[in-house]
């Protein structure tokens, strides 16, 4: 039994690494990427500890390259996902009466390992099935795990130390922070393989039991990550690993009484419909499950003039087209003024013929393939309803090729329309519209942008002017979770910038904070009195 407050100091941010020519961690990833690429692992899913092969397979397949498959996945199904629900309660017990420094330390250790070993493997592992360059898949699936698992721990024990400021005389006020009564749903994304861990391995961390469901199109890395868990020391049945069609699985887990929590990041229609399903169940469930979900996004740079077009071009081109826009983060939609428009053309045109892509072991490509043929097939519809607009025209890119990955130039188009398609839609691809506005038509055109999108995710604004800057605070006070000022509007670091959004971009449960790890306790507040009273009546209750 623990008789000793443990404390844990604030983390600091994991380097991200180079992989400059002649450095080592260059040499160990291409190394890693040829092993990886040049051997066929089979996936089993993992409930309980034991590894479970149903024979109904899936394909991890490179995006760039999707003739060439690396590894096969077993799918889940109604019987496997009961299991899982069994076998995450049978757990259960134990682990939330577990003292918190033990499972704060399980986690911990992943990060070295992480850190240390492991760290070629899983972005290796990103960077082949995900089609991400070396410079996404270090800060995403290396770094940015790193800190969630880090920093959660850190906020699990400022968490706990939350008491009562006041007990009075003869008592003892306390609050304890209990686990949610039942099991966490974790369905993660494709495309960040650090909240693909960070879903199930929050809650597990508060003392909570999950099943985690991965994106079927980044199984590959998720099984890495699950891995890295049970190295690490996670018990068998805290977190399942289930990969499989949500139809099949998805009624069996939604269903359930045991039901207590949410974990979820992706398809804003998909998290509508689990959210419409819960209040559907809400009288068979033992407690009212916590949802917690960021969804999709329609972000904006904003660009006041006087700006920097340097500044300002080079954030559109990062902010909209690294990992090939496949951020719900990535910007969108741009807002020009009218005196700066040419001058940004002319940049963004000379700019973009410097930008090389295809397969992610070429280390000069800047973009790879998106994700798969569904999402290839989406985009590209986007792309051809441009061509086919009256309002609408291609500046740049606008040409696609499947024939051996999944790619899509990167794009960016001018519109008359503030509400044309790729102006109000999410397109989660390479596709950039600009709408070009009058310089005298600033804050009109600040409530347009707060106004075209029914999204509440990333955004950010650029001016010289700290006038201009505090009016689009305000005037966009709703329009974005995260606001960046002179900045591209993605790249949120664990610990400095929590990330979530509202409106139709989710909960705004802020991963990588206190916010988001306090959604998975229950908390009881304990009072004691030390002498308890003898007699009913009160003073008061004195005759005169």
């Amino acid at each position: 039994m623990a008789n000793a407050k443990f404390n844990l100091s604030l983390p600091s941010n994991e380097p991200v690494r180079s992989y400059a020519p002649g450095t080592p961690e260059r040499k160990d990833i291409k190394a890693k990427l040829k092993d990886l690429k040049n051997r066929h692992i089979e996936i089993p899913i993992i409930i309980g500890g034991k590894e479970i092969k149903t024979g109904n397979l899936g394909k991890c397949i490179l995006p760039h390259n999707h003739g060439t498959v690396v590894g096969t996945y077993h799918k889940a199904g109604e019987k496997e996902a009961q299991m899982a629900i069994e076998s995450s309660l049978k757990a259960r017990r134990q682990w939330a009466e577990m003292d918190w420094q033990h499972r704060a330390s399980i986690f911990l250790k992943a990060a070295e390992i992480l850190a240390g070993p492991w760290r070629s493997s899983l972005n290796a592992a990103s960077m082949l099935c995900q089609s991400k360059n070396v410079l996404q898949a270090e800060g995403d699936a290396a770094c940015e795990l790193i800190d969630f698992l880090r920093f959660n721990a850190f906020y699990t024990m400022k968490i706990y130390e939350q008491q009562p400021p006041i007990s009075t005389a003869g008592t003892w006020n306390r609050l304890e922070y209990r686990p949610l009564e039942g099991f966490i749903f974790a369905a993660t994304p494709f495309n960040f393989t650090s909240i693909a861990g960070n879903l199930p391995s929050a809650p597990a961390m508060m003392g909570n039991v999950a099943l985690w469901k991965p994106a079927s199109n980044a199984v590959y890395s998720a099984y890495y990550v699950m891995k890295l868990f049970q190295e690490a020391g996670v018990p068998d049945g805290v977190i399942n690993f289930i990969p499989g069609d949500g139809s099949q699985i998805g009624p069996i887990i939604m269903n359930s009484p045991d039901l207590a929590g949410i974990h979820f990041t992706g398809n804003t229609a998909t998290f509508r419909n689990m959210w419409q399903t819960v209040g559907n169940n809400i009288k068979n469930y033992k407690s009212y499950p916590r949802i917690v979900g960021e969804t999709g996004g329609k972000d904006f740079v904003f660009v006041h003039k006087g700006s920097r077009v340097e500044e300002f071009g080079t954030a559109m081109i990062r902010g909209a087209f690294e990992y090939q826009g496949q951020k719900c983060s990535a910007a969108s939609r741009a807002y020009i003024p009218r005196s700066l428009w040419a001058d940004l053309k002319d940049f963004i045109l000379e700019e973009m013929k410097t930008v090389k892509m295809g397969d992610v072991e070429d280390f000069g490509n800047f973009i790879n393939a998106v994700i798969d043929e569904p999402a290839f097939s989406k985009i590209i519809k986007y792309i051809e309803s441009i061509k086919d607009s009256n309002e609408t025209e291609i500046v740049c890119g606008g040409n696609y090729d499947s024939s051996k990955g999944y790619f899509i130039e990167p794009t960016i188009a001018v519109t008359a329309n503030p509400h044309s398609r790729t102006m109000e839609e999410e397109v989660f691809g390479p596709v950039l519209t600009v709408y070009v506005y009058e310089d005298d038509k600033f804050e009109e055109t600040l409530r347009l942008c707060d106004e075209t999108s029914p999204y509440g995710l990333t955004g950010a604004i650029f001016s010289r002017s700290r006038e201009a800057i505090a009016l689009a605070e305000k005037i966009l006070v709703n329009a974005a979770g995260n606001f960046y000022i002179n900045d591209k509007p993605t790249g949120a670091i664990v610990g400095q910038q929590p990330f979530g959004g509202s409106r139709a971009s989710g909960t705004n449960d802020k991963a990588g904070s206190f916010l988001n790890m306090i959604r998975w306790v229950n908390p009881r507040t304990i009072k004691e009195t030390f002498v308890p009273p003898t007699d009913y009546r009160y003073p008061f209750m004195a005759k005169e």
